[in-house]
């Protein structure tokens, strides 16, 4: 059975395979091994509408079973924010280290205690059915935390460097791959759903 992962993001590619790694019955693919696929408009307001947005067109246009997420980061002293501007926040074509450069200058004054922040990842399953349909699944995942002072790590992407889980001192960029896919809030909705497929795969 195939899964396609409705992303062309390496760093998300990557934690996804190994999550899917000894699942033998799924070969996982993703958007980098199609040639065509649309880039689709995550125009929604929230992360679950932009996580089901893209999972539905892509199972529509590929008739593959899709996953997509929508994830990002709140952080308490923002009201919120980045939120679901998470990839763009410092711009449309911000990269990572533009997006964390704003995120410190806006966070410069709080204290450290009141840095608390948060990943959130909201997982859209889209399941072609006959003739069309679609179904779908969603799954949450949240990683509680804080937002550090300095970048430290070279092991994550996005907000990664800054974000200092909750019970360590070290942040997401410096936990291996394992010690991350244990407590990340992608990780921790892909259990999730990781059940719901294993349970009701064979009803696909």
């Amino acid at each position: 059975m195939k899964l396609l992962l409705a992303t062309r993001n390496q760093g998300k590619i990557r934690e996804f395979q190994g999550l899917l790694a000894d699942v033998e019955q799924l070969q996982v693919l993703s958007l980098n091994d199609l040639g065509n696929a649309p880039e689709v408009v995550e125009n929604g307001l929230t992360f679950e509408e932009n996580a089901r947005k893209k999972a539905s067109e892509i199972a529509v246009f590929t008739r593959l079973m899709a996953l997509a997420d929508d994830s990002g980061l709140e952080v308490d002293a923002l009201g919120g924010a980045p939120g679901g501007y998470s990839a763009r926040f410092a711009g449309e074509s911000a990269r990572d280290a533009d997006n964390n450069r704003k995120l410190l200058e806006l966070l410069a004054d709080p204290p450290d205690a009141s840095r608390a922040a948060r990943f959130r990842c909201v997982l859209a399953l889209a399941i072609p059915g006959p003739g069309g349909p679609i179904h779908f699944h969603v799954e949450q995942g949240v990683c509680e935390g804080r937002i550090g002072r300095h970048p430290r790590g070279q092991l994550g992407f996005g907000y990664d460097p800054l974000f200092i889980p909750e019970g360590f001192s070290r942040t997401m960029a410096e936990l291996a791959a394992e010690e991350k896919n244990q407590i990340s809030h992608r990780a921790r909705a892909f259990r999730q759903m990781r059940e719901y497929v294993l349970n009701n795969y064979a009803t696909f």
